[in-house]
């Protein structure tokens, strides 16, 4: 099979695993049964199963630090938000059983430019965990008036717009400590079945290209395409549909960002087959000396291969 063939190959392969590896929160996994012919036996490719990154990062987290347990929930008026927010499947029941508080003022519109309602509660209720999944803007206009309006907790994890270093940058030095989950670095002690080049290599090796610093999706993105080239080698027929996804479901492969395979005995049932789970840790985020941020590793009780960078500290 020519590169070519594998290339071509590896981007269909690639396409619905990408969108949910690029998204800061993992999307609903679709069941098995519910997708419609040969797809019903293709493994969806997932960061962490439905609100596990959040749920990881805002309680590991947050029992590095000593708080009141008293929490702020922003959850947006949109598909994560919903999600997140649900009083039934998504994170108030888990807060509730791990003995926090939950202040949760409803759903907000994205693109809000006045969040003073939120912050105003916030502030009455002496939260001191800010939890939740934003979009960028969002983020920066609420973080900027709760500076303003007073509203200090101790330790804010944000899904979703903490992703990337730009979103960070935008808020000046306001940005330091800020939390995030953190799915791939340049020090993940993992490297590519296809070059054999590290985390670092391939990081630097970014930056040195484009000029940019790394970004997590990086990491991803690049296993992907081992992912599709070892499926290709080992499926019976790269035509038949079938057999490409059989050869999925059987994959068992050490990648750049970590192991991958599926039929995981350690997800829920109905995530088994379709879920592949990869290592998660918390980080915050960091200011440098000259200007800029690095993403630093502070917790890794879940994934402890992955070695910490720094201790968790309050914000400012």
């Amino acid at each position: 099979m020519s590169l070519t063939a594998v290339a071509t190959t590896a981007a269909a392969l690639a396409l619905l695993p990408f969108a949910a590896a690029a998204a800061a929160a993992p999307a609903p996994v679709v069941p098995a049964g519910r997708m419609r012919g040969a797809e019903r036996y293709l493994p969806v490719f997932f960061i962490a199963p439905i609100l596990l990154s959040l749920y990881f990062v805002t309680m590991e987290v947050a029992q590095a630090i000593e708080t009141n347990k008293k929490v702020a929930g922003l959850f947006p008026n949109d598909g994560d938000g919903n999600a997140w927010g649900d009083k039934v499947v998504g994170f108030p029941p888990v807060l509730e059983k791990l003995g926090y508080d939950l202040t949760d003022t409803g759903r907000y519109q994205n693109l809000t430019d006045d969040f003073s309602a939120q912050i105003n509660a916030f502030k009455q209720a002496q939260t001191e965990i800010l939890t939740g999944v934003m979009i960028p803007p969002d983020l920066t206009t609420f973080w900027n008036q709760a500076k303003q309006q007073g509203l200090k907790p101790k330790i804010a994890s944000i899904g979703k717009a903490l992703l990337f270093p730009q979103t960070v940058e935008a808020l000046g030095d306001a940005g330091h400590n800020l939390s995030t989950e953190v799915w791939w670095t340049p020090s993940h002690p993992f490297k590519s079945s296809l070059t054999g080049e590290t985390a670092a290599d391939v990081a630097a090796a970014f930056t040195t290209a484009t000029g940019r610093p790394w970004t997590q999706p990086i990491g991803f993105a690049h296993a992907l395409f081992e992912l599709a080239v070892d499926v290709m080698k080992r499926a019976e027929d790269v035509t038949d549909g079938d057999a490409v996804a059989k050869a999925i479901g059987e994959t068992k492969l050490d990648t750049l960002v970590g192991p991958i395979a599926w039929n995981n005995a350690n997800l829920p049932p109905f995530a088994q087959k379709n879920v592949a789970k990869t290592p998660l840790v918390g980080g915050q985020w960091r200011l440098k000396t000259g200007g800029g941020y690095d993403l630093v590793v502070v917790e890794n009780g879940q994934a402890p291969n992955i070695p910490l960078g720094g201790k968790m500290e309050v914000l400012s």
